[in-house]
């Protein structure tokens, strides 16, 4: 038997309705809500009602029905629904989970959707699994075994420690002109040529350039950053050898910094990446003259992300070098029109990871000897 459900409002609940649908901030079915209450409690006929508001006669019903056995509150809320029940039970979640997290099947790269659903069917009671039904159980865990992502694992110990605290020291000091910190790296590029002219962007069409391309040869890119101010500089050679190396440190003291009586640069573990390319380059006197005004500071080993000539780098890639370049000296013109501008803009690095957030992040990571001490 259909029962027919009366709507009878108090003042109150008839001006929170009326206040409701004159604000226009509510969900359109919470407001659509309010009007058949309103309408029923004029007297309208439930399928005027549903006309009118251009709703189905069953939300009609619904909603006088969840108002007469409950409430106001209840009858403009949301009524669960029921949907389909999950494919795939707890246990079996679990499984796919495992499944997933394991090594792929043998002959294949990695785990795929369609391979993942192939596989339940096979360890589970399920005659077919859809890979859309995979998609969503996965994201619930974030999983994601199509991707991959290298990363080192360093050796945390109290060589580690005291070269990182070394260097976020270095980043923490006030800028002194006379005793600057200069971050060091080199990275090598590629000159890359067009075998076919690219077609110029035009309206509605994007540029275009052929997939093929032309392999002139590489260069190597060192470069310089100042960690106290909007300072850096790029060096293209052929090689990063010793002599290279060599040069570029008796660069930073007599042409780039001549004034400074000391300069602290910090530099990976390079094996170039000391005094003795310098003896091998100039004679001694002239090794030991550069050197007297120059201090090393070394990153701990797989920890370049504590120089911040890296992040210089990414930036130099991504704005000047993310394109195809042919000549050397083309390379070296844009480079150099990038580093002049990127230093009259004052573009610094803004490095926030201090020795005091080391300890409090890294506090796992840190020798046990040096958490007693």
């Amino acid at each position: 038997m259909n029962i027919r459900y009366r709507v009878d409002l108090s003042e109150a609940e008839r001006a929170a309705l009326t206040a409701m649908l004159s604000g226009g901030k509510h969900a359109a079915r919470k407001l659509k809500r309010a009007q058949i209450l309103l309408a029923a409690d004029a007297g309208i006929g439930d399928e005027a009602i549903a006309s009118s508001i251009s709703v189905g006669g069953s939300t009609v019903y619904r909603t006088k029905r969840r108002f007469v056995e409950g409430n106001l509150e209840l009858a403009l809320s949301e009524e669960a629904r029921p949907g389909a029940p999950r494919k795939l039970s707890g246990k079996e979640t679990a499984l796919l989970v495992a499944t997933a997290c394991s090594s792929p099947p043998t002959g294949r790269k990695r785990w795929t959707l369609n391979l993942l659903a192939g596989a339940m069917v096979e360890l589970t009671n399920h005659d077919g699994l859809s890979r859309e039904t995979v998609r969503r159980r996965m994201a619930e865990d974030d999983l994601k075994p199509w991707l991959r992502k290298m990363w080192c694992i360093p050796e945390v110990n109290g060589t580690y420690v005291a070269r990182m605290e070394d260097v976020l020291d270095l980043y923490t000091e006030a800028p002194d002109p006379t005793n600057p910190v200069v971050c060091f790296d080199e990275s090598p590029t590629q000159l890359i040529g067009e075998v076919r002219t690219p077609i110029p962007a035009a309206p509605g069409q994007p540029e275009r350039y052929d997939y093929e391309y032309r392999r002139n040869g590489t260069a190597n890119l060192f470069v310089f950053l100042d960690a106290h101010k909007s300072w850096r500089h790029v060096k293209v050679t052929d090689r990063r050898t010793a002599r290279d190396f060599a040069v570029c440190m008796r660069d930073l003291t007599d042409i780039h910094y001549p004034d400074a009586e000391r300069i602290r640069v910090v530099m990976d573990n390079l094996s170039t990446h000391n005094v003795g390319s310098l003896y091998e380059t100039f004679p001694a006197p002239e090794a030991h003259r550069i050197l007297q005004r120059l201090e090393f500071h070394y990153t701990p080993k797989h920890a370049s992300w504590l120089n911040m000539v890296e992040i210089e780098i990414g930036v130099l890639r991504g704005q000047c070098l993310d394109r195809r370049i042919a000549e050397r000296e083309v390379l070296e013109a844009e480079i150099d029109a990038w580093r002049r501008q990127r230093n009259a803009s004052g573009a610094r690095v803004k490095w926030k990871f201090t020795t005091e957030k080391a300890r409090a992040k890294l506090a796992r990571a840190y020798p046990d000897i040096l958490k007693e001490s």
